[in-house]
């Protein structure tokens, strides 16, 4: 399996992804610098987190026209997989491949923190080695994830299941004090509408070794290698 980790001018936890997949998971990966524009030998392709373009206009406003962002949407609608990390998140947004927004955080403080997360639909490719409401420790940092849909969207999102992680309290509860920036309906993560594209705030990248804090995030990842295993024995 190979993946592609996307660098833009201002991501930095490319490595982190990077070392994760290579060394943790011993798969195939490379960097791709973002004005390249062929992905098609990649099974799944990741936006990493950090600060595209220095975030200038808004997160992710510049880095979606750059030019791999058109291999982005061919690989998406060949249903492989794409994972957005936070700034990947907000690329994604602004590039029309998920719904929504990511606006300032309500209290309008950067945070960097460990975050409790509730598995609401452990049925797309992205959580299939996670259960039903299992609950997962896993950091952010970020100064603008407050994710926002208008309405109809947000209805259509809960209704089809595509809101992937909820922020919660360690026993699962969703409640405003477990949501670390304002997100409507304490979203943290969620998938398109044929399940293949996910964008996420919170950094899975940055647990799966216990000596870095936690290892929860390794669910995200053997969830992926399971499904493009099952895509390429199919």
């Amino acid at each position: 399996m190979r993946f592609a980790v996307v660098v833009f001018p201002g991501t930095w936890s490319d490595l982190d992804c990077w070392w994760v997949l290579r060394e943790v998971f011993e798969q195939e990966v490379d960097f791709v610098w973002h004005k390249e524009r062929d992905l098609s030998r990649y099974d799944c392709v990741i936006l990493p987190g950090g600060f595209s373009f220095g975030d200038y206009l808004r997160p992710g406003a510049i880095a979606r026209f750059s030019p791999i962002m058109e291999a982005v949407h061919t690989v998406a609608q060949k249903g492989r997989f794409v994972l957005g990390i936070c700034n990947g998140f907000q690329i994604l947004c602004e590039a029309g491949l998920l719904p929504g927004a990511l606006l300032r955080n309500d209290h309008l403080e950067f945070r960097c923190q460990w975050v409790h997360l509730r598995v609401e639909n452990p049925g797309t490719p992205f959580t299939s080695a996670c259960s039903q409401g299992q609950v997962l420790r896993i950091p952010i940092s970020h100064g603008e994830g407050r994710y926002y849909a208008d309405p109809d969207t947000l209805a259509d999102l809960e209704r089809n299941g595509q809101v992937v992680f909820r922020y919660c309290e360690a026993d699962g509860r969703i409640t405003p004090q477990a949501n670390p920036n304002g997100a409507l309906n304490n979203i943290a993560g969620v998938v398109n509408r044929r399940g293949n594209v996910l964008g996420m705030m919170p950094h899975p990248e940055r647990c799966c070794e216990a000596e870095v804090g936690g290892t929860d995030g390794r669910f995200l990842f053997l969830s992926l290698l399971q499904s493009v295993l099952a895509v390429d024995s199919a």
